[in-house]
């Protein structure tokens, strides 16, 4: 597709042009305008999405993106670093933009939030390439969640069964071992493919988790998208559909896929610095419309395919702010996932890991996944757990008799099983039969 510079005359000819079916050509332009992240550009004509080149004054060519417009003006949202940009510099847009290289070759690689690799290990050389925003899926085609998945650890495949295709939360403070957690599935899970998406984390995070968390083993079979906090809100944005995007393409192959995405708080707080950019104003505690929006669609992307075809197991951790899990972030993503998995700081500061609070973590496909006795089991777990919970206070003060009531006896008999059960060491890996096995002979 052609680059040219059009004056108003040319441009009603380009209007009748695209009126008459013909394609129109990319127009080049040039800023005017600079305010906070957001540039704005006159003279280009380029579709909402579209990717375009800025020259600096140092001849640098940095890619933003097209997010908005008024009128004759365009509004632009860098990936890379802004300097050198000045008035006049020259806008080129790009085209056939919104694709990544994918293929096998992305197998040990990590990338930035572009899809371009960030490990000195050369270039990708992909065999194929697929669109950043995906390809929507029928929602009557897509093969219902029937099977479990195997993530490997015990209080998971035990107590909240997760199912291919299936859409977890991962709802967390700071500090209670999310990353060791995520760490842990992608070395001991059966999955074929893991995807690693780190965004808006810590720079410092990036390495010690693949060289610490996910190690060697884990590294074989993933691909890592990093785009750390100090990346611009586009970055962080595109790499959380990038991270998605390679996942539906393996899913696409027939590959049995597990995602984990850190953080979806994240993805929504770059969509908000972009959308308060350009003037969209602020709701739900400063979060913009658009961001309660554009997080289903990120979500909906996971899933099962056609029947007989591959699925996307997805884990997105949601960072409760103060441990607050009525954030509103944290809010609409347990409305729209297919269950929770809730990290408690009071077991974390006991020493428990992983610390799972079962009694506010919950599966919604474990039902149709598992065996009658299974679940049967593991409602009866949970109400054991519960009530020794509630009556934790008088029993650790010595206020109850035992004997009092048949079912706290039950639940204190039980509790140190319980409690070993649900611990498990970061080095350990119990798979999906021996989970349900530990369940059924310790608990009768």
């Amino acid at each position: 597709m052609s680059i040219t510079r059009l004056n108003f005359a040319d441009r009603i000819k380009q209007r009748k042009e695209h009126i008459q079916g013909r394609p129109v050509p990319l127009v080049e332009g040039k800023l005017t305008r600079m305010v906070g992240l957001t540039l704005e550009a006159v003279g280009c004509r380029v579709p909402i999405g579209g990717r375009c080149q800025i020259e600096t004054i140092d001849k640098r060519l940095v890619e933003a993106e097209v997010v908005g417009f008024s009128g004759e003006k365009i509004y632009l949202m860098p990936i890379e670093d802004l300097q050198g940009m000045a008035p006049e510099c020259r806008v080129i847009p790009l085209p056939n933009a919104g694709e990544i290289e994918v293929g096998e070759q992305l197998l040990g690689r990590i990338l930035d939030g572009t899809g371009k690799p960030i490990d000195d290990l050369g270039n990708l050389n992909g065999s194929a390439s697929f669109p950043v925003k995906g390809r929507m899926l029928n929602p009557l085609k897509r093969h219902p969640v029937s099977e479990p998945l195997d993530v490997g650890i015990k209080a998971i495949n035990g107590m909240l069964t997760v199912g291919r295709g299936q859409r977890m939360g991962l709802f967390a403070g700071s500090g209670v071992g999310k990353s060791v957690l995520l760490g842990m599935m992608t070395r001991y899970t059966e999955a074929d493919i893991i995807v690693v998406g780190l965004i808006g984390e810590r720079g410092r995070e990036v390495k010690e988790f693949i060289e610490h968390s996910l190690g060697e083993e884990g590294l074989a079979r993933s691909v890592v998208v990093a785009a750390p906090a100090d990346s611009s809100p586009l970055m962080r944005l595109q790499g959380s559909e990038v991270c998605t995007a390679i996942a539906e393409y393996f899913r696409d192959q027939g590959k049995q896929v597990l995602l984990l995405m850190d953080s979806l708080t994240r993805y929504c707080q770059a969509q908000r610095e972009l959308a308060l950019a350009i003037g969209e104003p602020p709701a739900t505690k400063g979060y913009p419309p658009s961001v309660f929006a554009k997080l289903p669609k990120l979500v909906e992307r996971a899933g099962n395919a056609d029947k007989g075809g591959g699925s996307i197991t997805a884990f997105y951790t949601v960072l409760a702010e103060g441990d607050d899990q009525q954030d509103p972030i944290a809010d609409a993503a347990r409305a729209i996932l297919d269950g929770h998995v809730v990290l408690s700081r009071n077991l974390a500061e006991q020493g428990h890991y992983p610390a799972i609070d079962i009694e506010k973590s919950i599966s919604r496909v474990m039902a149709q996944i598992v065996a009658p006795e299974h679940l049967k089991q593991a409602q009866q777990f949970k109400q054991m757990y519960s009530i020794y919970q509630q009556n934790k206070d008088l029993i650790s003060v010595g206020a109850y008799s035992k004997g009092s009531d048949p079912n706290i006896d039950r639940s204190m008999e039980l509790m140190p099983s319980m409690q070993h059960y649900l611990r498990q060491g970061m080095h350990e890996k119990f798979d999906l039969p021996s989970s349900i096995h530990g369940l059924m002979q310790g608990f009768n």
